[in-house]
């Protein structure tokens, strides 16, 4: 799964190999493969956002505050 994460996450360079695909397949259904390459989409977008719109952990800010 860890393999898979980091295809999907640097899908420019890496372009999701087949090997990878194949190591991933032997581990995982065809539903859990599709939840998992999902939930990697949906984390990938959201750390993005974050990074775009320069968003700051709370905690971060409380002690810059204080």
């Amino acid at each position: 799964a860890l393999a898979w994460t980091e295809s999907v996450t640097l899908i420019a360079e890496t372009h999701a190999p087949d090997d990878v695909y194949e190591q991933v397949r032997t581990q995982f259904s065809d539903a859990e493969t599709v939840n998992l390459t999902a939930l990697i989409g949906a984390i990938n977008a959201w750390n993005r956002l974050a990074i775009a719109f320069r968003a700051v952990h709370p905690v971060k800010v409380k002690a810059s505050v204080a």
